[in-house]
């Protein structure tokens, strides 16, 4: 039966995942309650699991350390920009991708979606060239951290929990009588 559970929290994690990346590029916004709902699923996802994918330490850690980094790039770029660079909608993000992934993979995760939002941004800045032409004022350029960062936790995930499958599937064919 908890097999069902955790893959009901992994398909809730990719519709908040989707979810939030469609709110913070129309609005610019990560809303506590979907980022909070995303946190809690990787708890229960934990639970449901009994912790042998990764133990509460680490994916509190992970937790930790996934909003600590973010925090400090948040601050220093606030201070060099003299303005808010990143939301702490994203900061919360990364916190909860941090009790999903644990310690290790939530800085794949970090590092992928810096990767993701680069990726975003030339592809922006090519399709205004094609489109109009002229240079894109590259001081006016403001891009959402969220779907970025919802790609790297989205690819670290799917590595973090390749063996997720040899764990689930005993139970599941139990479950059917198999």
């Amino acid at each position: 039966m908890l097999e069902i559970i955790t893959i009901l929290c992994l398909l809730g994690a990719a519709v908040l995942l989707v979810y939030l990346c469609a709110i913070d590029l129309r609005e610019g916004l990560l809303p506590n309650e979907f980022v909070m709902g995303f946190a809690a699923l990787g708890l229960v996802f934990h639970l449901s699991t009994m912790f042998q994918i990764m133990s509460l330490e680490d994916a509190l850690l992970g937790g930790f350390i996934g909003g600590a980094f973010l925090y400090v790039i948040r601050g220093i770029a606030n201070f060099y920009y003299k303005q808010d660079s990143l939301g702490l909608g994203d900061v919360k993000l990364l916190t909860a991708a941090g009790l999903w992934l644990g310690p290790f993979y939530i800085l794949v995760g970090i590092t992928l979606g810096a990767l993701a939002g680069v990726a975003h941004g030339l592809y922006l800045l090519i399709y205004h060239r094609m489109v109009s032409g002229s240079h894109f004022p590259m001081a006016r350029l403001s891009l959402p951290a969220g779907p970025g960062f919802a790609v790297g936790i989205a690819i670290a995930a799917g590595v973090a929990y390749k063996n997720l499958p040899v764990l689930l599937i005993p139970g599941l064919l139990a479950l059917v009588g198999l």
